[in-house]
């Protein structure tokens, strides 16, 4: 690097999905290992990047508070340069460049690469050519990392903006996935989260589907605990899939299956690949054949057309399947969505009071369901300690990380972030379950 910008510091704001998380941590490696000093605090910092989602509406809104605080920021002369990437830089690059001239570069994904040399462009530095490194800044806490196999998407749901942004599915080659969980290991690494739009397609672009394959070639990494797979759709989810997770004792009995909604017609107008009986087959076989496995999943309501009667269906099956997680989204009309063109969009007050309902409904059997494990003990990864709190904070294989529960353990000498410690869970508030560590007499 430039003497002249060699003691510049750069710091991030990451939003949106862990996809997006995955891209940020690997354009900071990159600064770093070009000379420039990161820091967490963005008052401290120089360059401010603000990573962004653009996946709904609240996502943009979020993305564009942040852009334009930071703008302020700038204004203000506390930092020098603002850089935007992810999905909305992406998705509104030519619209953002108009409306915020204060912001200095919009990254598209295909600029990512390429991260040193803009931001020493910014500065008038000619860079020199891009250094062949690979690593990331873990901008998580805990020993866990997300693991990016693929990106884009070739689903076409009615509803989804993402083949859009990120285009189609693209699978990442093996090895490189590989050599990179190898690398996360080194680094302390003792879950991977194995993360893409779809994880049940990896490699079908490629010429056939390997992510079996590739879960064999990391549960052979010595460092590396757990596997978990987010997200695996429902037609995509085979019964040598199941037994591969069942079975595997490195893989997470967890599984990320977004279902969207169990009516016929709206499963059609989504263009989803699964219809109601085979969205009901699928659970029922999960429940009785496969129940070690822990279900979250996902559904949109208030999608366009969709009736009092159609959503009581929904609810009727939220009962009925008892789901161990779920997250309700209401429907969003994003733009040049198939869905933004239909008929039948329902008013925001009826999607409101749709969303409230449901998720009262799916909090009563989780709450009910979290009860049941009171008294039980479990193998918790440790994640970070809670000065505010007092205790440490980690995930059992059942919890996906930041997704799920949490797990508060009470502070003891044999507890520490990064450590697998044996758990007895003794209370649930709510929002996290109450542990206290103790001695195994396995």
């Amino acid at each position: 690097m430039n003497t002249k910008i060699k003691d510049k510091k750069v710091s991030a704001i990451s939003l949106g999905c862990d996809k997006n998380r995955v891209d940020l941590e690997k354009m900071l490696f990159k600064l770093k290992q070009d000379g420039f000093d990161i820091v967490d605090d963005v008052n401290d910092a120089d360059v401010v990047i603000v990573n962004t989602c653009a996946f709904i509406t609240p996502a943009k809104e979020e993305a564009l508070e942040n852009i334009f605080k930071t703008c302020i920021l700038k204004e203000k002369g506390i930092i020098e340069k603002v850089v935007v990437t992810g999905c909305l830089a992406q998705r509104h690059k030519t619209e953002l460049m108009k409306e915020i001239p204060e912001v200095d570069a919009f990254l598209s994904a295909q600029d990512n690469e390429n991260i040193c040399q803009i931001v020493e462009g910014l500065y008038g530095v000619k860079s020199e050519e891009n250094k062949a490194t690979r690593g990331r800044i873990f901008t998580s806490r805990g020993s866990y990392a997300y693991l990016k196999i693929a990106d884009g998407c070739s689903n076409a749901c009615s509803y989804c903006t993402i083949p859009r942004i990120k285009g189609r599915y693209r699978s990442f080659p093996i090895d490189e996935i590989v050599d990179e969980a190898k690398d996360l290991a080194k680094n302390g690494i003792k879950e991977l989260v194995v993360v893409a739009q779809d994880v049940t397609r990896y490699g079908e672009d490629l010429g056939q589907n390997m992510l079996i394959k590739l879960c064999k070639k990391l549960c052979k990494i010595d460092e590396i605990k757990w596997i978990r797979l987010h997200y695996a759709y429902p037609e995509k989810t085979s019964d040598e899939l199941l037994d591969f997770i069942a079975t595997q004792p490195k893989m997470c009995k967890y599984l990320d299956i977004p279902l969207q909604h169990i009516d016929d017609r709206i499963l059609k107008s989504m263009r989803r690949r699964l219809g109601e009986d085979k969205t009901r087959e699928l659970v029922k076989k999960l429940k009785e054949k496969y129940p070690q496995i822990a279900l979250r999943t996902t559904f949109i309501v208030g999608y366009p057309t969709e009736s009092r009667a159609d959503f009581k269906k929904l609810c009727s099956f939220i009962k009925e399947s008892k789901f161990d997680y779920a997250g309700f989204f209401p429907y969003y009309r994003e733009e040049n969505t198939p869905s933004y063109f239909m008929d039948g969009q329902l008013s925001e007050r009826v999607k409101r009071h749709r969303l409230k309902k449901i998720q009262k409904l799916q909090n009563s059997i989780a709450t009910e369901k979290a009860k049941m494990l009171l008294g039980k003990e479990f193998c918790v990864l440790v994640d970070y300690f809670d000065e505010s709190k007092g205790v440490y904070v980690g995930h059992t294989e059942f919890l996906s990380p930041t997704v799920d529960f949490g797990v508060e353990i009470v502070e003891n000498e044999n507890v520490a972030p990064g450590k697998f410690v044996n758990v007895r869970f003794v209370g649930f508030d709510g929002e996290n379950f109450k542990g206290e560590y103790y001695e195994s007499s396995k």
